[in-house]
């Protein structure tokens, strides 16, 4: 993950990106990306897009007010889509851009390592709790 040349950049950006380095602000976006509410929410639009209670009951223990902030985030950082529609009542629908499938894509591939190394990851668990008790 070293740096990357970028096209133009609004005022305050540099041409080079290095998640390690503290100022960087593409490590916002990998919080952003990595954190438990906005893989989640990658992950639950990378089939299609949801309404925002399809997306709170698919990203099961997220409450309203984190849901709403992570969706933010992810909409500033161009990853997710909004759009309003004027209807009665009012419907919101959330889609990932073109970004967001690329970067759910590779969570997704994350995401599904993980549940399919999960026994490995429970056996080592508990030969972990096991040595600690002993």
């Amino acid at each position: 993950m070293g740096e990357t040349e970028t096209g133009s950049l609004p005022d305050g950006y540099c041409s080079a990106f290095d998640v390690f380095s503290r100022k960087c602000p593409s490590r916002g976006t990998l919080e952003h990306v990595t954190g438990r509410w906005g893989g989640l929410t990658l992950g639950a639009l990378y089939e299609s897009g949801a309404r925002f209670n399809e997306l709170r009951r698919r990203v099961d223990g997220v409450s309203e007010k984190m849901l709403s902030q992570t969706l933010h985030a992810l909409e500033r950082d161009g990853l997710v889509h909004r759009e309003a529609r004027l209807t009665n009542p009012p419907r919101v629908d959330y889609e990932l851009t073109a970004l967001g499938r690329e970067v759910a894509g590779r969570l997704m591939d994350l995401i599904q390592l993980v549940e399919e190394r999960m026994p490995e990851v429970a056996e080592a668990r508990s030969r972990y709790d096991a040595a600690r008790e002993a």
